[in-house]
């Protein structure tokens, strides 16, 4: 009997071992090669060091899908790892479209915990009602997109999470961001900050829209900008959902 051949596209959430749904703490057991971005596999590395691991550093995610699904044709159980969810900002849609190509070779994505769910539960409960998730990296999608997103986003009235607020390229953008909806959102919005999301060295932070926009944060940091009901509650950012006037 052929052997199944097959891709796990895995989220491991934000790093520790205490983050992987079970389906996906499987899905790398049963696997032969772990492939993944240098950082992301050195984090599930501790904990399954007797498996076959191949990796590529940023900007080269399309060769890490190619080589994951060529490994796979030739007979390999491949576990693709992601941080956070697969399908969110992850390798999730391009394996799915590369896999066109590899008509044999079955494609199975395992969710995980991503960041905005995550840093979310550290900061209290930012995102009980409607939210919007936006990237600030301009790597993929014009800047002016972002702005686009970023005003649309706060003239609805949206809580919104920030992935990529920073970078070494991007200093400003955060700033930036701020200014764009403060266009539609006043000054004193109650936000929060998480940085290293479940990794050592974890720490949070709520403040206003004004602050944060003077705030220097690093691309390891998640970003939460709540609505005009968002307010602090006993150290924690709370966005009403509206229970208590049913």
């Amino acid at each position: 009997m052929q052997e199944e051949k097959m891709v796990s596209v895995i989220g491991i959430g934000p790093g520790g071992k205490q983050w992987l749904t079970q389906e996906a703490e499987e899905a790398i057991r049963r696997s032969d090669l772990v492939v993944g971005y240098t950082v992301y596999v050195e984090l599930v590395r501790a904990y399954f060091p007797e498996k076959e691991y191949l990796t590529t550093p940023m900007k080269q995610e399309a060769k890490r899908c190619e080589m994951a699904l060529a490994e796979a044709n030739e007979g390999k159980q491949v576990a693709m790892v992601c941080s956070g969810d697969a399908g969110v900002y992850g390798m999730a849609g391009l394996m799915l479209e590369l896999g066109t190509s590899y008509p044999d070779v079955e494609i199975r994505i395992c969710p995980g915990i991503t960041a905005a769910l995550a840093g979310g539960a550290v900061l209290g409960a930012p995102l009980t009602h409607d939210f919007a998730v936006i990237s600030l990296s301009d790597l993929l999608t014009p800047k002016e997109k972002i702005e686009k997103r970023l005003k649309a986003a706060a003239l609805a009235d949206f809580v919104i999470c920030l992935y990529n607020p920073s970078s070494k390229k991007r200093k400003d953008y955060l700033a930036w961001a701020c200014g764009c909806m403060m266009e539609y959102k006043k000054k004193e919005t109650v936000c929060g900050i998480v940085r290293n999301i479940g990794r050592e060295g974890q720490e949070s932070k709520i403040l206003t829209l004004e602050e944060l926009q003077h705030t220097q944060v690093d691309m390891f940091s998640t970003v939460f900008v709540g609505n005009e009901e968002t307010r602090e509650i006993d150290g924690k950012m709370v966005t009403p959902r509206g229970y208590r006037n049913v």
